[in-house]
């Protein structure tokens, strides 16, 4: 029986986020370029993304770029987007045949003109499709997600008198980027890296983590499923017991 197989198709987590890591060192360990591994780990997002929408997850969010992405070699950025400019063309045929609705969160101020528009582009095509949504991290950074949070809240009521005891969580999260997106349960980090690296920091909080230690690239489907799979087996009980747990099933 195959992994897929196995799985408890009630129990898919809606949200799935993943940080890609590993594609240096895949290009690395066969005497590549590093834009090389890039490459091949884009195919991996691709098969991800397939996987995703074969067992009915509703959202997954990539982490593509950083914002401290942004102090690499300049050669690396640039072959960088353009990979994804590529990458975005080349698939958005298949995202609205697949009805498949793709979102970009980070600061995109910072892409180059031309990335943006095609970005931009993908983006409005696919705004109506009502099948799995593909949230692209790029140039994205949590630290600053929180802080830009904080200050349009700030902004909203620095003219008018408020109770800043009646701010809520709900109120902050609507000035994030994932305001209309649920928080994920489950959080993939490949490569064999034990941290966050400044990944979704708000929005993880309740998420399950997984760590595996195959590199980018060599991630597949099968993989995808195994961690959705090790998923499944783990108990969600939110600071509750197992006993309270138990007694609500």
């Amino acid at each position: 029986m195959s992994t897929k197989e196995k799985l408890d198709t009630s129990r898919i987590p809606q949200h799935v986020a993943v940080i890609m890591d590993g594609n240096g060192r895949w290009a690395a360990l066969r005497g590549k370029d590093r834009l090389e591994g890039h490459s091949q780990g884009a195919k991996s997002a691709r098969a991800v993304v397939e996987a995703a929408a074969e067992i009915g997850v509703k959202y997954i969010t990539l982490y593509a770029f950083s914002m401290e992405n942004w102090n690499r070699p300049q050669t690396e950025v640039a072959g960088l987007m353009s990979l994804l400019i590529h990458s975005i063309a080349s698939q958005l045929g298949d995202l609205i045949k697949n009805n498949i609705r793709l979102k970009i969160i980070g600061d995109t101020s910072l892409l180059p003109a031309d990335v943006y528009t095609q970005v931009n582009d993908a983006v409005v095509k696919s705004q109506q499709n009502t099948g799995l949504t593909v949230v692209i991290a790029l140039s994205y950074g949590s630290r600053y997600e929180i802080l830009n949070a904080t200050k349009q809240l700030l902004h909203k009521y620095q003219e008018q008198p408020f109770d800043i005891d009646s701010i809520t969580e709900q109120d902050f999260s609507n000035y994030l980027y994932t305001k209309d997106i649920p928080d994920p349960e489950l959080l993939v980090r490949t490569s064999g890296e034990l941290r966050i690296s400044n990944f979704l920091l708000w929005q993880i909080s309740y998420s399950e983590l997984y760590f595996t230690d195959v590199l980018w690239p060599d991630f597949s489907k099968e993989d995808f499923f195994e961690a959705v799979y090790q998923y499944q087996q783990r108990e969600r009980r939110f600071g509750k017991t197992s006993q309270q747990i138990a007694t609500l099933k």
